[in-house]
């Protein structure tokens, strides 16, 4: 069956010279499969590489006529690598990768398939940025429209927030530009209308920033994480300014686990961030202290470095209302206790300002204050999986229980692998119906069934 498909896509293809082809055949399959998490060993019916969206078009319409499911992918960095689905075709977006800046220099277009790295690169060289994540290969449009917390959310937003236009592919293959009504959609649910092949956001006016990691003895990190967020939400309580961006982390380095934060101060006057730089490393006896002025995308290129190129495993989230002495306590074991795998990683986010405000344009659905807490029960070799796994399904049953009044109803989809974060309620809370009818009017014929959630 799967060479009956072949050829046909071959002899359709061979009428769309620009879309690459890369058949189970060609040496350069494995590679161009592989995701980041590789604990998923599906294989495509093939992958295809389009390379504008006229091909995308074409793509589209030739697997709906054929009744072919297929996957889009841009970075690869889902977390259940289901930007692959065994016997699906991939569509690899990742030509389609550009900044095109709006002459008034308040909006950009971003194309579906960039990589957050060469975002932040370009808008960095005009003196210019937006929102975006942490990890330089992971792609921009997705990590955006499913929420997009990150260093810069208190400032200006989560990257969802900043989503100001779309163009994307409709039921029928056709190219369309997204209305307010399917923005507010696509603004939360991504791509579960249709293959998105750019977005305009806004941008703000940002040379460099004052970034890097702070790193805290560690002998008894416990300890270390209590006393930190009891001096933090002292901060917290007097008002942090909106520039100031603070980020937990947890990791394993080859000889020991360190407790740190990662800070970022997007503002201009250095000054007054060097003020609240010195109020966080007051927090804990320091052992490191990388922060300096440079720009977004070499800090973003150093975080980059300690990521792991391959991962296998799966991630669990939960969004607390506070840090309370109870869920620091479980914390606390649960970091002692941590797998010594270099993949495996416990960080602390933070909503506030503006990304904690209502929203009634748009589907994310977590929008007050909160901690969103990211455990990462991934390893870098399968040997190591399950010890990992447990560890992180045992840290969040624990956080779980630890008190219903301070676990919020909602999960982040874009790093939760478990069963209840895939649960629609879970991820778009009393926004679930009209997600659900914008679905059924987008895509009434359920063309885009591989999405993610899947529905």
């Amino acid at each position: 069956m799967s060479d009956t498909r072949l050829a046909s896509l071959e002899a359709f293809l061979d009428g769309h010279p620009t879309i690459k082809y890369i058949p189970p055949s060609s040496p350069d399959y494995p590679s161009k499969r592989e995701q980041w998490n590789t604990g998923r060993s599906d294989t495509p019916l093939a992958i295809v590489q389009p390379q504008s969206a006229a091909d995308v078009s074409a793509v589209v319409k030739y697997a709906k006529s054929q009744n072919i499911d297929f996957t889009i992918r841009t970075g690869g960095h889902n977390i259940d690598g289901k930007a692959i689905v065994e016997g699906a075709l991939a569509i690899d977006m990742r030509a389609i990768a550009f900044v095109n800046i709006a002459t008034d220099r308040q909006a950009a277009t971003i194309g579906g398939g960039i990589l957050m790295q060469d975002v932040a690169t370009k808008l960095g060289h005009e003196g210019l940025a937006t929102p975006v994540g942490t990890v330089p290969s992971v792609g921009y449009v997705g990590w955006a429209m499913y929420g997009g917390y990150g260093p810069l959310s208190a400032h200006w937003g989560l990257g969802v927030d900043q989503i100001i236009g779309a163009t994307m592919i409709n039921g029928d293959g056709e190219v369309i530009k997204a209305d307010e009504k399917l923005l507010k959609g696509i603004r939360g649910a991504g791509g579960l209308f249709g293959p998105i092949l750019d977005v305009t956001v806004k941008i703000y006016p940002l040379k460099n920033v004052l970034a890097g990691a702070i790193l805290f003895d560690s002998k008894d990190i416990a300890k270390s994480l209590v006393d930190y967020n009891v001096g933090y939400q002292k901060l917290l309580d007097s008002g942090l300014p909106s520039e100031l961006s603070v980020q937990q982390m947890v990791f394993n380095t080859p000889t020991t686990r360190l407790y740190g934060i990662s800070v970022m101060w997007s503002s201009d006057d250095f000054e007054r961030g060097r003020f609240w730089v010195e109020k966080l490393a007051c927090l804990g006896i320091i052992i490191a202290n990388t922060v300096s002025i440079r720009n977004i995308s070499d800090w973003m290129a150093d975080n980059g470095a300690a990521v792991p190129l391959n991962v296998y495993g799966s991630a669990r989230t939960h969004n607390l209302r506070q840090i309370t002495p109870q869920v620091a306590e479980i914390i606390g074991h649960y970091i002692t206790e941590m797998p010594s795998n270099p993949a495996t990683v416990f960080s602390i986010h933070q909503l506030r300002g503006p990304s904690a405000a209502p929203k009634q344009n748009s589907v994310f659905a977590t929008r007050e204050l909160h901690y969103m807490l990211e455990i990462l029960g991934y390893a870098t070799v399968a040997e190591d999986r399950g010890k990992a796994e447990k560890w992180g399904v045992d840290f969040a049953r624990a956080l779980e229980e630890s008190g219903e009044g301070n676990i919020l109803p909602t999960r982040y989809i874009s790093l939760d692998g478990s069963d209840e974060a895939h649960s629609i309620t879970r991820i778009f809370g009393s926004n679930t119906q009209e997600v659900l009818a914008l679905k059924k009017e987008y895509d009434p014929n359920h063309v885009f069934r591989l999405t993610v959630p899947s529905l």
